[in-house]
């Protein structure tokens, strides 16, 4: 699910919002409250429940060529995103759905302009449309979709080279593994 020209999408598995608000997101490092929605190419980091925690890289100008085949793999797509184990069932399972908004009222905000912000209440342009099966979507879309037993190792390598990258509710995330013991004897 994508927005169409001259719309936006807002996600969430409450099929009942008939006007959204303006609010200072629980998890939000800002202070000014916003309705929150995403753009054509942002929308898949929301094919997930609301509170899997994700981690997401992808090919961008710059990327060396050397890193698209360490973290994303050889011909393999131009994005991965990765999940823990434990949101398997809840990816199977939830219900989720994707308000299409007008565009006019939204700006970028923040430093990677990933997120579109209104200050004003927008109101959805139809009745919320079902996203469906999440894993279809991501096979539709050409994005690997890795599940792996803890993002930290992931996300350490995705921050430290010349891909793209996001993370959501990572804080939701198992906790680091502690390194390996090299001591071990052979």
């Amino acid at each position: 699910m994508r927005p169409a020209e001259a719309e936006v999408l807002h996600f969430s598995e409450d099929p009942t919002i008939s006007r959204f608000l303006p609010h200072v997101a629980p998890t939000s490092a800002e202070a000014e409250p916003y309705v929150w929605a995403v753009g054509f190419d942002r929308a898949p980091d929301y094919w997930f429940p609301r509170d899997t925690p994700r981690a997401m890289a992808w090919v961008r100008s710059g990327t060396t060529e050397a890193d698209r085949e360490r973290i994303i793999g050889a011909g393999s797509g131009s994005r991965v995103h990765a999940i823990e184990y434990r949101a398997l069932e809840a990816m199977r399972t939830v219900r989720l759905y994707g308000y299409r908004l007008p565009a006019a009222p939204f700006r970028p905000i923040g430093h990677a302009r990933h997120a579109l912000v209104a200050t004003e209440p927008v109101e959805p342009l139809g009745p919320p449309e079902p996203v469906g099966d999440l894993f279809a979507l991501h096979e539709e879309a050409g994005i690997q979709l890795r599940v792996l037993p803890n993002l930290w190792p992931f996300w350490a390598e995705v921050t430290h080279s010349t891909l793209g990258f996001s993370g959501i509710r990572l804080r939701r995330a198992a906790p680091a593994a502690p390194p390996a013991d090299r001591a071990r004897s052979r």
